[in-house]
């Protein structure tokens, strides 16, 4: 690894640290669980870089990202004592596919002028592709977050034990 990827890690998980914070104001999140939200975020999103860079796809490596802040939710929730899901959805936010949803907007509306559509025929794919992706992107979102839901599947996240008292 060198310095630059280094920095390059950093500067994600800063970035996305403050983007789960800010999501987490937006969402009503207790201030005192804010850094959490936040510490979740980043390194969510920073896993999800990491994978990226070693050639996962993006899908996957979104699934994995965001199981690891399902799972970490758990754990935290347990630490100090708030349900899960104040803070796993700030977290999660930093890896909804704005991007692709937008370009899918910005094809649809190119496509309404046929003289666009004659001179890019491709155009077409492009949206479907962006549209499919942003799909699955915010679908392997939703599965992330309630994989550790699911296996740790009680009333409350207050009877789950981890094993540690």
């Amino acid at each position: 690894m060198t310095t630059e990827f280094l920095t390059a890690i950093a500067r994600d998980a800063f970035l996305a640290f403050f983007v789960a914070v800010c999501w987490g104001v937006l969402f009503g999140t207790p201030g005192r669980v804010l850094w959490v939200a936040g510490l979740l975020g980043g390194c969510g999103h920073c896993f999800r870089f990491v994978l990226l860079d070693f050639g996962t796809g993006l899908i996957l490596a979104t699934l994995l990202a965001s199981v690891l802040i399902g799972l970490a939710g758990i754990v935290f929730a347990h630490k100090v004592d708030n349900p899960p899901v104040v803070f796993t959805m700030p977290a999660c936010i930093t890896m909804v596919p704005g991007l692709y949803a937008y370009r899918s907007m910005l094809g649809g509306i190119k496509i309404t002028d046929m003289d666009i559509l004659h001179e890019n025929p491709a155009l077409l794919a492009e949206i479907a592709h962006n549209i499919m992706l942003t799909f699955s992107l915010l679908a392997t979102l939703a599965i992330g977050i309630s994989v550790s839901v699911l296996l740790f599947r009680k009333r409350s996240v207050r009877d789950i034990s981890l094993g540690w008292k």
